[in-house]
């Protein structure tokens, strides 16, 4: 039989209450969901802090959410948050390191069986469910000998530390390949002619006749060159005065509300028989002008992006509107055929290493939580 600890034989309630003065500014701590740990939620002076007393959270405290902790919301006080403040909605308990090595305790909450925990020990109505301090601190959880912690800490310690250092190289070596292809591009423009978007890669409407018993999947484009997105299948019934056009693979598209933020992508095979509204502009490069590949790259470029915030006029967010006029006015480099075509080949094998990168990052991803499993697994439950 598994040896099992009370939670409150190694947690104990901190109440280190500081009364907030106005014109000092105070780091506040937030708790991310799913066990992803605790940040910094900002800084604020004392006088923007609505309660005049809070609790000072101390380095290596475990922290918790009282409404969230269901859902994963807490952890353990990283040293760069040591003193931060929170409200009384965020306890925090000393860890006794003689009962539990906290690093053990650290990935036990990591686990589904320790969300499982405080989702028992919580709760209320739908939108006031609170966790509950005593039923929490009544839970147990497995404890192996002293020996044994320090044997699983020390394991995954090296599984997260070598899936860090792969995050560190993955991250440096997309910053390489962007800045490669932005040196690619900058020679392949340089003394480029310049043409207008009309001539280069004209828009293109395909009205779309409604059907009251129609169905209609749209499609949309997400912000920062992240491509496009399949939006729910609307049913003619309720198409209303709204107009939709045809959307071809290949295409050019421009979300004119977020053009600015580089809202531009084109059309995938997978998005065959998806419409848009009229607040997507599909463009049709010129096959012996323009490659559609060559011109995304260009309007996610600073100078694109510059060109497109000045197509769109008005404020900030929804009041930005890129005016179709402007778009066609928009004046882009076009070299040779030959060269876009050379660049479009070396945006494909940068996206051939970001797939495999994907993929492998997807497979660090999941072994965290396989090696938990085989950890804290069924019979390591809590109870």
């Amino acid at each position: 039989m598994v040896q099992t600890i009370r939670v409150g034989d190694f947690l104990s309630r901190s109440e280190e209450w500081v009364e907030t003065r106005p014109d000092e500014r105070y780091k506040q701590i937030t708790a991310r969901l799913w066990g992803k740990g605790l940040t910094l939620r900002g800084e604020a002076l004392g006088s923007e802090i609505a309660a005049s007393r809070q609790i000072r959270a101390r380095a290596g405290q475990f922290l918790l959410s009282r409404i969230d902790a269901r859902h994963g919301a807490y952890g353990i006080v990283p040293a760069e948050l040591d003193g931060a403040l929170v409200s009384n909605d965020f306890p925090c308990f000393d860890i006794d390191a003689t009962a539990i090595l906290p690093g053990y305790f650290l990935w036990y909450s990591s686990t589904d069986a320790f969300i499982d925990l405080c989702r028992r020990s919580s709760e209320g109505s739908t939108n006031r469910v609170r966790l509950k301090e005593p039923a929490f601190l009544d839970m147990r959880i497995p404890l192996p000998p002293l020996a044994e912690q320090k044997g699983i800490v020390a394991r995954l310690d090296r599984v997260a530390g070598l899936i860090r250092a792969r995050i560190e190289a993955a991250a440096a070596m997309e910053a390489d390949l962007q800045a490669m292809l932005a040196r690619a591009f900058a020679r392949c423009i340089d003394a480029a002619p310049r043409r207008p978007m009309a001539e280069v890669a004209p828009l293109i409407r395909r009205p779309v006749e409604i059907e009251p018993d129609g169905a209609y999947p749209e499609l949309g484009v997400r912000s920062f060159g992240r491509g496009t997105f399949h939006k729910p299948v609307l049913p003619g019934s309720e198409v209303g005065t709204k107009k939709l056009f045809e959307i071809v693979p290949g295409d050019l598209l421009f979300n004119i509300v977020f053009a600015w933020e580089g809202a531009v992508a084109i059309a995938q095979p997978a998005d065959t028989g998806r419409v848009g509204s009229h607040r997507f502009l599909a463009c049709v490069p010129e096959p012996v002008t323009a490659t559609a590949d060559f011109l995304l790259f260009y309007f996610q470029t600073p100078e694109g992006l510059q060109r497109l915030g000045e197509a769109s006029p008005g404020g900030a967010g929804r009041n930005r509107t890129l005016g179709l006029k402007k778009l066609e006015t928009i004046e882009v480099p076009v070299p040779s055929l030959e060269t876009q075509r050379w660049f479009d080949r070396l945006q494909a094998k940068v996206r051939q290493i970001r797939d495999i990168r994907a993929a492998s990052a997807r497979d660090a991803d999941a072994l965290i939580p396989a090696l938990l499993h085989q950890v804290f697994g069924a019979g390591n439950r809590a109870a």
